[in-house]
Parts: structure tokens; C-alpha cells; sequence
């Protein structure tokens, strides 16, 4: 066995060799691919990374028009595109816009908006319809908030019918925002009095909130 032992080692040698010469080019493609694949996604992530903070700084320079009222706001919230910064800056936008009672600017701002998930959509909707009921376009106003449940959208839905003369609509959208809203909300007594200027009564439990 002492003289069988070399020579095995041997053979296992020489057949390592022989795989590595047959394979080798393979094993250090895989190699060399694997890297590269290591290697472009940090740099993916380095790219995804400084997009992410230039968006960052274009968001806040946008900001800062919109605050400074230089008319440069609007120019500025466009450079941003598309996204969740884009998004906010025009909400911010479109409320400076309603702040000096330019609620034309502030509707072309809102409807400009894609929003990115609902919740936004959500907000711009609602933001949008109450614009609308303001400016005589309760119609439009109700398209937008006419199938959504949430308690902000049933008040806006409630305004929506009462200016276009609908008031048992109204107090019905009402109703079902109070039974919706949490006990301790404050805008409960504001839609109490938006039922009661309706004809309706706010239950006992609506009326010692």
C-alpha cells in the first residue's frame, strides 16, 4: 500500500491537470462573469443611488421656488419628471397656486400630476374635486371622488351634490363619512354641520363628539 499510495496521488494529479486544461477556460469565464455580474450591479446600484440624491436636490430646489414665488416653481417642478418627487412638488405647486386665488394654475397643476400608487391618486383627486366644486364644475368634481369610500372623499362627494342642488345625496354622502370617521376626529363637527345644514341629524352618538 506504501508503494500503491505515490502513485495514486500521482494519477489524481495528472487527472486534475487534464480537467483543468479542458475546463479551465470555462472555470475562469464563469469566474471573470461572475465578477462582471458583482461589478455592474454595485454600479447599478451606485447609478440608482445618485439619481436618487440628485432627485433629491431638484425636489428641494423646487421647494424652494415654489416658497420664493419667483415664478420659477412651475419650471422647476417640470425638471423633476416623473415619480413620488415629482408628485409631491406639484402638490406643493398647485397649493401655493390656490394660496394667491390662481385656482385655474392650481387645476392644470393637479391634472398634470401622474400620480405613482393610489394613496397619491387618492390626494390629488380629492384636492382636485374640491378646485372643481369651487370654480362651478361640481359635475367633474363628483366623477372623480363618485366611487371611493374614504371619509375625506364622502365629504368632498357630499359638497359635490350639495352644490349641484342634491341635497338628500349630500346628506347621504355625509352620513356615511360620519359612521366612517374615527370618534375622536376633528372634522366631525365639521360634517355635522354640513348634515345638519343638509336636513339631517347627526345620530347621539355624532352629537356628544
Amino acid at each position: 500500500m506504501a508503494i500503491d499510495d505515490p502513485l495514486d496521488e500521482h494519477e489524481q494529479s495528472e487527472r486534475v491537470l487534464l480537467w483543468l486544461r479542458e475546463n479551465g477556460a470555462g472555470l475562469i469565464g464563469g469566474i471573470v462573469l461572475g465578477l462582471a455580474a458583482i461589478g455592474g450591479w454595485k454600479w447599478w446600484q451606485q447609478q440608482q443611488s445618485q439619481q436618487q440624491l440628485a432627485k433629491a436636490d431638484q425636489y428641494q430646489a423646487a421647494l424652494t421656488a415654489i416658497e420664493a414665488g419667483d415664478g420659477q416653481g412651475a419650471a422647476k417642478v417640470d425638471v423633476l419628471g416623473e415619480g413620488v418627487y415629482a408628485n409631491l412638488a406639484a402638490l406643493e405647486l398647485a397649493a401655493s397656486q390656490v394660496a394667491v386665488q390662481d385656482d385655474a394654475a392650481a387645476i392644470e397643476t393637479l391634472r398634470s400630476i401622474k400620480p405613482g400608487n393610489a394613496a397619491i391618486a387618492d390626494i390629488v383627486n380629492q384636492r382636485l374635486a374640491r378646485l372643481l366644486i369651487a370654480t362651478d364644475q361640481a359635475e367633474a368634481a363628483l366623477a372623480l371622488v363618485d366611487t371611493v369610500d374614504t371619509p375625506t372623499a364622502l365629504q368632498v362627494r357630499g359638497d359635490a351634490h350639495y352644490a349641484l342642488g342634491q341635497p338628500d345625496k349630500a346628506r347621504e354622502a355625509y352620513q356615511q363619512a360620519l359612521t366612517r370617521l374615527d370618534v375622536a376626529s376633528p372634522q366631525r363637527r365639521v360634517l355635522e354641520l354640513k348634515l345638519t345644514e343638509v336636513g339631517g341629524t347627526p345620530t347621539s352618538t355624532e352629537a356628544q363628539s
